[in-house]
């Protein structure tokens, strides 16, 4: 029996203008198997012309041998059509809640789910929601509150390492809470410093930087995603608060990366 194997994914929000060929002969060569596109207003794709360009920007990367894994936007039905046409399986997003009533925002999300579960059903393609650290669903138990009432094909987790580690749970546990909704692995990483070291009460903020040096164990994370099989895609977001540095530390996150999960 083959063993199963990832597929390394890249967000590409950090090449926002940079024409669709440059950036997919840019990916291939750092040695990625494909992207996460944004289809936001400034980027390659535009929410109003999604139609027309998914389709075009789906064919254009598979020139180059590349697939989109998934698409970072909105999940109205023209751009769920678009991915069905375009063979992208994944729209992730992000679920903020208000801090102050976090089970009504739950409720409300919800609702709107079951509102938008016929158009996924029609066309096959999932909303993958990823955990987030601040006032938004945060962590594996939160996603699998989210989505565990729903068929994974439709509604499913899209889990954040980095932002899991920012929130304290261990990656063996919140794998094991989101195993059976989970439809893609982000991986980036962080750490908490403070912001004013002479004050008396200490405040925090995270800072992105490369993947062996944060609060995210990567080893951990591949070894528990072997353990258990896992032959989904793996997406390295390319978030680093030094942005200046973004080609440099991606280039060498992805050799880790293909290093801790290929050996």
């Amino acid at each position: 029996m083959s063993k199963p194997q990832v597929r390394f994914s890249v967000f590409t929000k950090p090449w926002m203008q940079l024409p669709l060929g440059q950036l997919s002969q840019m990916v291939k060569g750092w040695g990625f198997d494909g992207i996460e596109l944004p289809v936001r207003p400034g980027y390659q794709v535009l929410p109003e012309n999604v139609r027309r360009d998914l389709p075009r920007a789906t064919r254009q990367l598979a020139d180059e041998g590349l697939r989109i894994f998934s698409v970072a936007g909105p999940t109205d039905e023209a751009t769920i059509a678009a991915c069905a046409e375009s063979g992208i399986p994944i729209i992730r997003i992000m679920v903020v809640v208000d801090p102050e009533n976090y089970l009504a925002s739950i409720d409300r999300v919800q609702r709107e789910f079951d509102a938008l579960l016929p158009i996924l059903e029609r066309y096959n393609v999932t909303v993958g929601i990823q955990n987030h650290c601040g006032p938004m669903v945060a962590n594996a138990m939160g996603l699998r509150n989210l989505v565990g009432r729903y068929d994974p094909r439709y509604f499913a987790g899209v889990w954040d390492a980095g932002h899991e580690a920012l929130v304290g749970e261990p990656p063996e546990q919140a794998l094991d809470i989101i195993w059976s909704h989970l439809a893609m692995v982000n991986l980036k990483n962080a750490v908490w410093r403070r912001t004013n070291p002479d004050a008396e009460v200490a405040e925090w903020r995270h800072f992105w930087l490369r993947g062996p040096n944060g609060l995210a164990s990567w080893p951990r994370v591949a070894a528990e995603l072997r353990r258990r099989n896992y032959d989904g895609v793996v997406c390295l977001t390319a978030e680093y608060t030094e942005e200046e540095r973004v080609e440099e530390y991606i280039c060498q996150d992805i050799v880790f990366a293909k290093k801790l999960f290929m050996g």
